[in-house]
């Protein structure tokens, strides 16, 4: 198994996991991978750090392993990818606890709003211009990006 760190054009740090260096170039050529925050087909490899298994404790320093200390330092998680994923399983919280009503948001909000429906959270989709409408009518909305990996769970 080769696990590879991979970003995609708009810089999201992510993993991929292939059979091997080959398996990964298949599925790049056959179009099958693609960034799990936007969806972008456009996935590069990126540097990554070997993990060498050479017997020692978690508590042995780096130098007496015998491993160079700049090599670990490439392995060490970016802050980016950090914040994507906090950001990843927040936005995924958040769709855990709310029900979607697709394209009837703006009227169950509406119905909500105006004492029609009992209050409950809800998420669905409308265009820019409804979510103003709704604003400005003093209903609280909050737009959120559509992420292809919410759809499905990640690996």
């Amino acid at each position: 198994m080769k696990v590879l760190n991979l970003q995609c054009s708009h810089q999201h740090d992510f993993e991929g996991w292939f059979a091997s260096e080959d398996d990964f170039h298949q599925q790049l050529e056959r179009g099958r991978l693609s960034c799990p925050l936007c969806g972008d087909a456009q996935v590069r490899k990126m540097l990554s750090a070997p993990r060498l298994n050479l017997g020692r404790t978690s508590e042995e320093p780096v130098a007496r392993a015998g491993i160079d200390e700049g090599l670990v330092e490439l392995g060490r998680t970016a802050p980016g990818s950090e914040l994507q994923g906090r950001l990843l399983r927040a936005v995924r919280e958040l769709m855990s606890q709310t029900e979607d009503v697709g394209e009837r948001f703006a009227d169950q909000a509406r119905a909500m709003h105006h004492g029609e429906l009992a209050q409950r959270n809800i998420r669905g989709r409308t265009t820019p211009e409804v979510a103003m409408e709704l604003i400005e009518e003093g209903i609280d909305v909050m737009p959120l990006p559509a992420l292809p990996a919410l759809k499905e769970t990640l690996q």
